[in-house]
């Protein structure tokens, strides 16, 4: 097949579970400029981090579609790219629910209409019965919270859909007295002297999860099991590894939990999975979320991508990334644009012995850490002292039982006893 000159739209990718829109702060490239696939192309704000998005093919920049600062929903194209089409995959389309990645819609030959998708169908309810507003999530909380009647407003999202900013530039415009409202200020510039209560993103964030959480709580039976795990051996085993590795590299017990919990999964594959349309989805592929928590609250779920294929350096290596990214502010797209197929959240030496977490739907199970401690323990029939970690689960019991959920978690007790295995 002949090579032929296309033109792809790159859309606003899905940066996380609980995303529903988000705003360009700063475009890395322009018109004309080529790009290659894993370049960054821009950093894109959310509810809970800068997040710097990464383009997934070769190409050249022939439309920029977003102004910066502009709140569009997940699935609105960005940019419109040149690339050649030599009869091959161009990069991954948009992924169904529950599925792996968030990429480009797909191509058309140059010289023909662009069809550009729907973006507002998944995101946007646009398949709601008649007389219903188009609206995003976000937006109808935030109209909500203001008693603010959605179809007063205009919306500046895909066909016609109502976003947050657009409620919030609603409220702007009403509150500006009179006299103000009718001088040359350009509309496009705030006044400094006018009130605004637009929630600030620790607000979002804290409104995200708690829907998210609520959600949880409310429509996931849970069932919770824990297990004390001597990890003396695997303290013993990481602290000699360190020996001869630079402080940078040295590995820490989070890592190894993580790759313990991956290898678990892959074998018990009834945990490692989604709960969609009243049924369980196995996930193809053991996609670890990590539970990381932000400096001044809340937290994000960056992912981990095939844990149970990479070993324990190259876990502990992610694992240092992913906490960088989330505590400085800014992450790379490829850490939170894949869907987490079960998800591990751990306390750390100044948490508490024991955590049961909520699940993060549509997964079916979370594994908790609390932090390492020394106890009494019978060895060999005498007793000693020994590192012991509470190893805990939360699982869906319409997925799961008991029965399953302990040989999960034993599983994991098992692989941090025997760290050789990891």
């Amino acid at each position: 097949m002949a090579a032929t000159t296309v033109v792809v739209e790159y859309a606003m990718p899905s940066l996380g579970a609980d995303m529903d829109e988000g705003s360009v702060v700063e475009w890395r490239v322009g018109v004309g400029d080529r790009v290659a696939r894993g370049d960054v192309v821009a950093r894109v704000e959310t509810e809970k981090s800068d997040i710097d998005i990464e383009i997934w093919l070769d190409g050249v920049v022939s439309e920029v579609l977003v102004t910066e600062r502009r709140v569009v929903p997940v699935g609105t194209p960005l940019l419109l790219i040149e690339t050649v089409d030599d009869g091959s995959t161009v990069g991954p389309g948009p992924a169904p629910t529950g599925e792996r990645g968030s990429g480009p819609a797909a191509v058309e030959p140059a010289g023909s209409t662009l069809r550009r998708p729907d973006s507002g169908d998944a995101h946007m309810g646009a398949l709601a019965p008649a007389g219903t507003v188009l609206a995003s999530p976000l937006a109808r909380s935030v109209a909500a919270e203001r008693g603010i009647d959605l179809a007063t407003v205009a919306g500046s999202g895909p066909n016609g859909a109502v976003v947050s900013a657009d409620i919030l530039n609603d409220v702007a415009s009403t509150d500006v007295p009179t006299d103000v409202a009718s001088t040359d200020v350009p509309t496009d510039v705030a006044s400094p002297g006018l009130p605004t209560d637009a929630p600030s993103r620790d607000d979002r964030m804290r409104r995200a999860i708690a829907a998210r959480m609520s959600r949880s709580n409310t429509d996931i039976p849970h069932y919770f099991l824990d297990q004390a795990v001597d990890v003396t051996a695997l303290l013993a085993e990481l602290a000699a590894r360190n020996e001869s590795l630079e402080p940078a590299d040295r590995l820490i017990p989070a890592a190894a939990f993580l790759r313990a919990t991956a290898l678990a999964a892959a074998r018990h594959r009834e945990l490692n999975g989604h709960w969609v349309d009243d049924a369980f989805r196995r996930a193809d592929a053991v996609d670890v979320g990590v539970a990381v928590s932000i400096r001044g609250g809340g937290l994000m779920t960056p992912v981990i991508a095939g844990a149970d294929g990479i070993d324990l350096a190259s876990t502990m290596s992610q694992l240092r990334t992913m906490t960088a990214g989330v505590r400085t502010g800014v992450l790379r797209s490829g850490a939170t644009d894949v869907r987490s197929s079960i998800t591990v959240t751990m306390l750390g030496d100044r948490g508490a012995d024991l955590v049961h977490g909520l699940i993060s739907p549509p997964e079916v199970a979370l594994v908790g850490f609390g932090r390492i401690v020394e106890r009494p323990w019978v060895v060999d029939g005498a007793v000693s002292v020994r590192s012991i970690v509470h190893a805990s689960l939360s699982a869906d019991h319409r997925a799961t039982d008991g029965a399953t959920g302990s040989r999960f978690l034993a599983s994991i007790a098992r692989l941090l006893e025997h760290p050789e295995e990891l």
